[in-house]
């Protein structure tokens, strides 16, 4: 789980994407099951697909206003993503703490990256 040095950080954003799912859905399973933590985890867990999901439609659209739409998603599920993270209750676990900054960070990065694209684009 985010084990990519800062250098490495530049690979194709399908991948990246579906790493950042993969880790969401990782630290998920060290969190407390609280009634919250339940229905967060739910929403951060679809959010964080989303994100890959939309970025792999963009790839395929078939026209660049589709492109644009499907980019712009994929930044609205990063943010939705970075909310839901900064919900959930880590039980005070210095682990999760830091592994859940990690993923905010991430989420952030892949925030910035699809809206650089969206401004490039339009």
């Amino acid at each position: 789980m985010l084990k990519r040095s800062e250098g490495s950080k530049r690979y194709d954003l399908d991948e990246r994407t579906l790493q950042f799912a993969k880790d969401i859905r990782a630290f998920v399973k060290l969190l407390p099951r609280t009634i919250a933590n339940e229905q967060d985890i739910r929403q951060l867990v679809r959010a964080s697909g989303s994100v890959g999901a939309n970025y792999i439609e963009a790839s395929e659209s078939l026209s660049k206003k589709d492109f644009v739409m499907h980019i712009k998603i994929s930044r609205k599920e990063a943010k939705e993503s970075r909310y839901w993270l900064r919900l959930l209750d880590t039980g005070e676990n210095d682990s999760a703490d830091k592994t859940r900054d990690a993923l905010i960070q991430e989420a952030t990065e892949l925030t910035n990256i699809f809206g650089a694209i969206v401004r490039k684009s339009e």
